[in-house]
C-alpha cells in the first residue's frame, strides 16, 4: 500500500517580516515619545512648513511664506546658582544649630536676614557678654563664630564683612570699665571682630565699628525693646565698585567748585 503524501505546510510570514514589523512600532513609540516631550512653538513650525512650501512649491501658500529674517533667536539661558543664597542657607543653618545649643528655644535667639547688597548676622549681646563686659565667655557662641569664619573664608574677596556694635540707652555701670556706650558698642564690635580674625578671616576684608545707643531697633521704654537694641551685627556686602567711587568724587568736587 502506497504511503499517503504529507499535505503541504501554509505558508507563515517571513521571520525577517515580523522583526522588521517590531522595529517599525518601536520606531513609531520612540518618536510619539519625542513628541510628547517636546514644545510646540507655532511660529517656528509656520516657518519650517513656509520653507518646505517654498522649496518644494507643493503645500499651498507656499510661494508666499518665508522665513522672517528679522527675528531674533533668543536662546534660553542658563540658571546660575545664586552664591549668596547659597551662603545664606548655609547660615541659616549655622544659626539653627547655634540656638538649639545656646538656649534650647527659650530666649533671645540669633536670626539672620537678607539686606540690598547681602545679608544681616543679628547676635543678642546676651548670648555673647555679660553685663558691662565685651569679652566673648560663651563657648557655643564661639563655636558658632568659627563656623561663621569657615563659610567667609569660602566667599568671594568681592565681598565685605563689618562687624557693629549697638547697646541701649542705659550706661554701662560703675563696675564696666568702659565709660560710656560707645566704648562699650565698639569693644563689643572688636572683640567679635578679632574672634573672626583668629579662626582665619582674613584682617583686610573685615572692619568694626560701635554706634552706641543711637541706632535702635525697638523702644528702649522696655526691657524687651533694650534686650533687642543690645546687640552685635555682622554685615556681609559686595564691594563698591571704582566707577561709583568715581561718580561721588565728582560730586563733590562739583560742590566745591559751587561753593
Amino acid at each position: 500500500m502506497a504511503k499517503e503524501k504529507c499535505p503541504d505546510c501554509p505558508e507563515c510570514m517571513p521571520e525577517w517580516l515580523a522583526a522588521f514589523g517590531d522595529l517599525m512600532s518601536l520606531l513609531l513609540c520612540f518618536f510619539v515619545l519625542l513628541l510628547s516631550m517636546s514644545s510646540m512653538d507655532a511660529k517656528k513650525v509656520s516657518e519650517a512648513i513656509g520653507s518646505l512650501s517654498g522649496a518644494m512649491s507643493v503645500l499651498e501658500g507656499g510661494t508666499k511664506t518665508e522665513i522672517s529674517k528679522m527675528r531674533i533667536q533668543e536662546s534660553t539661558p542658563i540658571e546660575k546658582q545664586n552664591e549668596s543664597s547659597q551662603t545664606v542657607n548655609r547660615v541659616s543653618q549655622a544659626i539653627i544649630d547655634a540656638n538649639e545649643m545656646m538656649q534650647k528655644g527659650h530666649g533671645p535667639t540669633i536670626s539672620v536676614e537678607e539686606a540690598e547688597e547681602g545679608f544681616v548676622i543679628n547676635l543678642p549681646s546676651s548670648l555673647l557678654f555679660k553685663i558691662g563686659s565685651a569679652k566673648i565667655e560663651n563657648e557655643d557662641a564661639l563655636l558658632f563664630l568659627k563656623r561663621i569664619a569657615l563659610i567667609i573664608e569660602e566667599l568671594p574677596n568681592e565681598m565685605d564683612i563689618t562687624v557693629k556694635g549697638y547697646t541701649d540707652n542705659t550706661a554701662p555701670g560703675k563696675n564696666s570699665p568702659y565709660k560710656d556706650n560707645w566704648e562699650l558698642s565698639s569693644a563689643r564690635a572688636i572683640s567679635v571682630l578679632k574672634e573672626l580674625i583668629d579662626d582665619g578671616v582674613k584682617p583686610n576684608r573685615i572692619n568694626a565699628a560701635g554706634y552706641a545707643e543711637y541706632s535702635p531697633m525697638a523702644t528702649n521704654a522696655t526691657a524687651e525693646g533694650r534686650e533687642q537694641n543690645r546687640r552685635v551685627e555682622i554685615s556681609f556686602y559686595g564691594k563698591k565698585t571704582a566707577k561709583s567711587d568715581s561718580i561721588k568724587k565728582n560730586i563733590l568736587d562739583k560742590a566745591a567748585v559751587s561753593k
